[in-house]
């Protein structure tokens, strides 16, 4: 099978009837290593394609807090701009021995596959869509290469494929983008609290806002947002990664510890 005749299956049938079709050829494809590149459609290991169910009591949902009593949080940040924080990021999640959860696109694992690298080493990296496009805009087939061309991005730079956990770009999602990623195998990983850094210095963020706004959110199984990114070429700021440590330090005031999404597996 030729990368032309996989392209040809996986953008024939429509969305009910074409969906084993569409899967039987792309394993098929990854076994016969037509689809080594990520970037295009796929994810480069079978492991990657052949993902595990999604629990039924996560299917339909776009997960906003894990199912706890206990006062611990989920950190989590997102990489689709640039790694400008993610030294921060790492050494005082590291400081501490904090778990966390980093939810790649493909284009930056790809473009910064040296940071993309060094994360994957020390934490587990969700899926973020291979452009980081809103997911309401595309059709089925779209989404689906977005998912899985991300996975053999992630794949690629990081040496494994990606956890089972999607986060939509720009929190963007309707019923239908939820079913399609559940198709693919992902639990929806929404939050219960944006730290709002990713709008930068020139856009009001700083870390006592920050803080003020995870504190508020404060609850048992909280998924807090961050990002690892500066804000624009015009607005080199990383607040996250500069709020980071004084945040750690308000959230264990507090009294609270800390987690990984995969309590909601539990």
């Amino acid at each position: 099978m030729t990368k032309q005749d996989a392209n040809k299956a996986l953008s024939g049938p429509g969305p009910t009837h074409g969906r084993p079709v569409r899967r039987d050829v792309l394993r098929l494809a990854i076994a016969l290593g037509a689809l080594a590149a990520p970037g295009t459609l796929g994810a480069t290991s079978a492991k990657a394609a052949d993902r595990s169910h999604v629990p039924g009591h996560l299917a339909g949902q776009d997960v906003t807090k894990l199912p706890l009593t206990e006062r611990k949080v989920a950190l989590t940040f997102d990489c689709g701009s640039t790694p400008d924080g993610v030294d921060k990021v790492l050494t005082a999640l590291g400081e501490h021995a904090l778990p966390a959860t980093f939810f790649m696109t493909g284009r930056f694992a790809s473009t910064h596959s040296d940071a993309a690298r060094r994360i994957g080493h020390q934490h587990p990296g969700g899926n973020h869509s291979m452009t980081h496009p809103m997911f309401t805009k595309l059709t089925r087939d779209q989404r689906a290469r977005e998912v899985w061309s991300a996975a053999g991005a992630i794949n690629k730079a990081v040496g494994r494929p990606p956890v089972p956990f999607f986060r939509f770009p720009f929190g963007d999602v309707n019923r239908e983008c939820i079913a399609d990623v559940n198709a693919e195998g992902y639990v929806c990983v929404r939050w219960t609290v944006d730290t709002c850094g990713w709008k930068g210095t020139s856009g009001g963020a700083t870390t006592d806002t920050v803080i003020d706004r995870v504190m508020e959110a404060l609850t048992p199984g909280a998924i807090v947002l961050m990002h690892v990114g500066s804000t624009s070429a015009t607005d080199p700021s990383t607040v996250d990664a500069t709020a980071l440590p004084h945040l750690i330090k308000a959230i264990n005031d507090q009294g609270y510890g800390y987690t990984t999404l995969d309590a909601l597996f539990s």
